[in-house]
């Protein structure tokens, strides 16, 4: 079939015939992929941790001040400072002079018997011989008052020693406790602490403070510790105390009892101590 180009005499082009239904299959184009945008929290202020400073973070210079001053040591050395002191000041102020020669006059029974104890378990602290303050005692008060005054003092001035050694002494002390005899008599103070002081107090070779500081240094409970010092210092104390009153007239029976009651108890704890000593030397 000619087209109207052809029929007028010019070139004629053939178009071509659709032989059947013409299919058109359009290009699908591929899904676009999900956009998928981040959640992104809300912004949370940031908080500085404040940096601790030296005096308030836990291995502080305070902490560590603490802890040295705290140690066991520390303590030790704080309990010789203080005896030492106390030492010291018995020997420039000489108190003992004071309660047997200068005691106040406005003073005078029970306030000057429980005045003169405090003054006695103070003067025993700072190594004041015992002898000297019974004697003294007595001078001052006579029998009765006086062996009551002086027991106070003994019990007080014991209780003191025995404290301090006990809060300051006994941390670092303890482990040097090494050698036979320095762990029998701890473990005799350990275990029979009542009657090993008692018999420490009735032995008049012991000295007062040494005993106070060995108690305090072992595991001896307080109430065994005060009642044996209480029981044990009453013969030794009435003893002195009533020389003391009585050094007026050395003749009198009253003195001569006194005298062999203080050789008496020092003869009697050197037989059983001589007696006793294979227990300390047992392993």
């Amino acid at each position: 079939m000619l087209d109207a180009t052809t029929r007028s005499g010019g070139t004629a082009t053939a178009s071509p015939r659709a032989t059947g239904t013409d299919f058109v299959i359009p290009l699908l184009a591929p899904a676009p992929l999900p956009v998928i945008t981040p959640v992104v929290p809300p912004a949370v202020p940031s908080v500085v941790a404040p940096v601790p400073s030296s005096a308030t973070a836990p291995g502080g210079i305070a902490a560590r001040c603490r802890r040295v001053l705290l140690s066991p040591w520390s303590r030790l050395a704080l309990l010789i400072v203080l005896l030492a002191g106390a030492a010291a000041s018995v020997l420039l102020f000489e108190p003992q002079k004071l309660l047997a020669d200068g005691w106040p006059p406005q003073l005078g029974g029970a306030s000057a018997a429980a005045v003169f104890a405090v003054a006695y378990g103070l003067c025993t602290v700072a190594f004041v011989p015992r002898p000297l303050l019974n004697l003294g005692a007595g001078a001052l008060f006579g029998s009765q008052w006086g062996v009551g005054a002086a027991l106070a003092g003994t019990v007080l001035g014991a209780g003191i020693s025995f404290g301090l050694g006990r809060v300051l002494g006994q941390d670092a002390l303890r482990p040097l406790l090494r050698g036979r005899l320095l762990e029998a008599a701890d473990g005799q103070l350990s275990r029979h602490g009542l009657r090993s002081m008692l018999a420490a107090r009735l032995f008049p070779g012991v000295p007062f403070w040494a005993a106070n500081y060995c108690a305090a240094v072992s595991r001896m409970s307080w109430p065994s510790f005060l009642v044996a010092t209480a029981l044990g210092s009453i013969p030794n104390t009435a003893a002195y105390v009533v020389a003391g009153a009585r050094a007026s007239s050395p003749t009198s029976p009253a003195f001569l009892i006194a005298m062999v009651c203080i050789a008496l108890p020092a003869v009697v704890g050197a037989a059983v101590a001589w007696r006793k000593r294979h227990h300390l030397r047992r392993p």
